[in-house]
């Protein structure tokens, strides 16, 4: 699967150069090949910034396995993960790992969430009889990833702050509503192809408690402006994650572990995790800058804005789209595309305001998969892809809907 988008990236490309050249555009060829030599710096230095965090998050989620916190943890979300992957025994420490990382995904705690994400993958690795080939349950927790639902998005509401907005919060909602429907249409998709039940009392159970506690917050954070908004989201984020580090090496010592040696043989593993990322990260960031460089991306908006005029459809989403259709390959360039938006159309214009919920309610995609199977050596992801942006469309048309809904 890899192997073909790759090499379809590659051929998208070089189509799009051909016409850009036919167009008269010859800097095409000067921006196409400086993105090569880009894409591998951005390549090592993403990697080399890993190195830190890995061996930090490594290090000490060994620990709080030994201290048993993460298996605690674990038995909280247990009866619905393994409702939803069958195949990760009981008891299993990838429950654990699974259960921290949505957590801080939820959450916004991006420094946390993505070495939790690794340290689950690898975990789901020891459960895979042939190596190269994704199981159903990690191509399920990717997914889950690519589309796992934001409770309080403050980098989105800091840009709209800087970019004088007048209400910079009042995405909030939006923004949670489209992510949550991103979500629901990647688990769905997932179980249809995976052959998963998931309309079982378990599910139904613990999807309840989540929504529940999904509209308290809302109607907490509703009362709140911007200012506390991110006041109360930076409290909350960083309180769990001193909480967690804390009982982590509390607890450990407390029953004895040799924690020094537990972090330093964790913090190992997690230095050569990061080196080994190199090569699938470059391998994907250089088909993305390539398509990037060579306008491609512009071709595909110009042809979605002439079916929307043919069809006599409301086109004002289309000034927003850029972000949307970046955001998958690129969260740096969908930044960009979003402050270019909002810069250009007003930061609570229309098409500003759907940038920003298109910024806080998708996901880096193809960044995400390269990650996440490279840190283990996967190279066949199987149907992993085809889900992951099925669950981005589903925020893209649902974002579209909420922002008609709430802005007309």
């Amino acid at each position: 699967m890899l192997n073909r988008v790759w090499l379809m990236f590659f051929v998208v490309s070089s189509i799009a150069i051909v016409l850009e050249l036919i167009g008269g555009n010859t800097q095409v060829l000067s921006v196409a090949v400086d993105s090569l030599f880009a894409s591998a710096k951005l390549a090592a230095d993403i990697s080399l910034g890993l190195i830190g965090v890995l061996a930090l998050w490594m290090g000490l989620m060994q620990v709080g396995e030994k201290a048993g916190v993460v298996g605690l943890f674990a038995r909280l979300f247990e009866p619905l993960l393994h409702k939803l992957m069958p195949e990760v025994p009981r008891g299993h420490k990838a429950y654990g790992s699974i259960s921290m990382n949505l957590t801080a995904n939820m959450l916004g705690l991006d420094n946390a969430a993505t070495p939790l994400g690794l340290k689950a993958m690898e975990d789901l690795q020891s459960l895979n009889p042939i190596k190269a080939v994704a199981t159903n349950a990690q191509i399920l927790f990717l997914v889950l990833n690519t589309s796992s639902v934001t409770l309080v998005p403050v980098t989105v509401f800091l840009y709209r702050a800087q970019q004088g907005a007048a209400a910079p919060a009042d995405i909030f909602l939006p923004i949670l509503l489209a992510t949550c429907a991103s979500t629901l249409v990647g688990l769905t998709v997932v179980s249809i192809v995976q052959r998963l039940s998931i309309l079982n009392t378990v599910v139904l159970a613990y999807g309840g408690v989540i929504f529940a506690s999904l509209g308290a917050s809302i109607f907490y954070l509703l009362s709140l402006s911007a200012t506390a908004i991110g006041e109360v989201s930076s409290v909350l984020g960083n309180g769990i994650l001193l909480v967690l580090v804390l009982s982590f090496i509390l607890v450990a010592g407390f029953k004895k572990v040799a924690i020094y040696d537990e972090f330093i043989e964790g913090a190992t593993h997690g230095f050569k995790q990061a080196i080994q990322l190199i090569p699938y990260l470059l391998a994907m960031l250089l088909a993305i800058g390539f398509l990037r460089a060579s306008g491609a991306l512009d071709y595909a908006l110009s042809a979605l804005a002439s079916v929307v005029h043919v069809m006599g459809f409301d086109g004002r989403f289309i000034d927003a789209m850029p972000t949307a259709l970046m955001k998958p390959f690129s969260g740096s360039g969908a930044r960009a595309m979003m402050l270019e938006t909002m810069s250009h159309h007003g930061v609570d214009s229309f098409a500003g305001r759907l940038s920003a919920i298109f910024q806080g309610s998708t996901e880096t995609t193809f960044y995400v998969l390269a990650v996440y199977f490279g840190s283990v050596g996967i190279k066949n992801g199987r149907h992993a892809l085809g889900c992951g942006l099925a669950a981005d469309a589903g925020g893209i048309i649902a974002a579209i809907g909420v922002c008609y809904w709430f802005y007309g």
